[in-house]
């Protein structure tokens, strides 16, 4: 078993090519021994947003604090606030932005261990 406070857990910059604002966090991954999914904590502050993307394996987040939008290829948003789930399916092009000028957006987003 291993349980950990968020606020133990390091907070690293997104330095893909896009981000703007964007930080993560991985409380619970392949490290500890995870047998499906890592867990990793997105926050995205005021007017920030990561870049599109996509990947083979589809993830799902829930959304802790905030208000923004999953945007697709196509550049259709998706309102997303507190309390809210989200899935993205394999090979779906996506990004997030946080919509707030003043409250940070913060997520949890699972992937398969493989991939984090």
């Amino acid at each position: 078993m291993k349980v950990i406070p968020i606020n133990k857990v390091p907070k690293n910059k997104v330095t893909m090519e896009g981000a703007h604002k964007a930080w993560k966090q991985v409380p619970l991954s392949r490290d500890d021994g995870v047998p499906v999914y890592s867990y990793r904590v997105f926050t995205i502050e005021p007017d920030g947003y990561t870049p599109y993307h996509q990947h083979n394996y589809e993830h799902m987040n829930y959304i802790i604090e905030g208000d923004g939008a999953l945007v697709n290829e196509q550049g259709e948003e998706h309102s997303i606030r507190t309390g809210d789930f989200a899935l993205v399916l394999p090979n779906e092009k996506h990004r997030y932005l946080n919509k707030s000028k003043e409250r940070p957006m913060v997520m949890i987003c699972g992937v398969p261990k493989e991939f984090e």
